[in-house]
């Protein structure tokens, strides 16, 4: 028959309670005295029952469940002490660093102050000098980064500016097209001059006219005229 699994909550019953308890204290006894043989372990176990009842296990018989609890105790003692001289030595280093980083802020203070002008009264002329030199690389690659964003900047506007000029261009072949088209169906928009070409042939026909207007009147010979 399989077993179920036991739920690990208080058991209300408390009949099946105390039978529990005696089996599984029997258990955790004999568990004990196998670690303790098979591995050669100290062990020291301490159950109290619900009714306030003792029972106990020492491994050794040289010593008692109380000198193996002493022994725990100075052990855990030693520990405590161990990690609180840790726990100091950390600290100890910690404020030494601190007190580091507060010195290497109060001296790139310092330098910042000289960079920008202050405190340049008491710098010897070899800490001048190098103030100078230092000023001056900073200087020289602002420059290369500004005129490496100008080529940028105009890289950028000369791409906008073929892509404007092809753009006016399909547009200017689009209105071409759309003249010619309407050049040959004779139909002119309000507004819109007519293409060149006609405008051309109507004033070469307008010079021809004048010119056949003045033969006409100068042909023959004056009438004369009665007094």
């Amino acid at each position: 028959m399989v077993r179920g699994k036991t739920q690990m909550k208080r058991i209300e019953n408390e009949t099946s309670r105390q039978v529990t308890f005696s089996k599984r204290r029997n258990g955790l006894l004999k568990k004990a005295f196998e670690l303790s043989v098979l591995c050669d372990a100290e062990v020291a176990l301490i159950i109290f029952s619900t009714r306030g009842k003792l029972y106990e296990f020492s491994s050794s018989r040289c010593f008692s469940v109380n000198k193996i609890v002493e022994r725990y105790q100075r052990k855990v003692k030693d520990l405590h002490s161990l990690n609180t001289k840790q726990i100091q030595e950390n600290t100890q280093v910690k404020e030494g660093d601190d007190i580091n980083i507060t010195k290497k802020l109060e001296q790139l203070e310092v330098s910042k102050r000289k960079l920008l002008g202050d405190g340049l009264d008491s710098c010897p002329i070899e800490e001048l000098q190098q103030i100078e030199n230092q000023l001056e690389r900073s200087l020289t690659k602002v420059r290369a980064r500004k005129n490496q964003l100008f080529r940028e900047q105009i890289e950028k506007l000369k791409e906008q500016e073929k892509c404007l000029l092809e753009e006016n261009r399909k547009l200017k072949e689009k209105w071409l097209e759309q003249q010619r088209s309407l050049s040959k169906q004779g139909v002119l928009l309000v507004g819109e001059r007519r293409p060149a070409v006609e405008e051309e042939e109507e004033e070469e026909e307008e010079e021809e006219e004048v010119v056949e207007t003045e033969l006409e009147l100068f042909i023959g010979l004056p009438e004369r005229r009665m007094p």
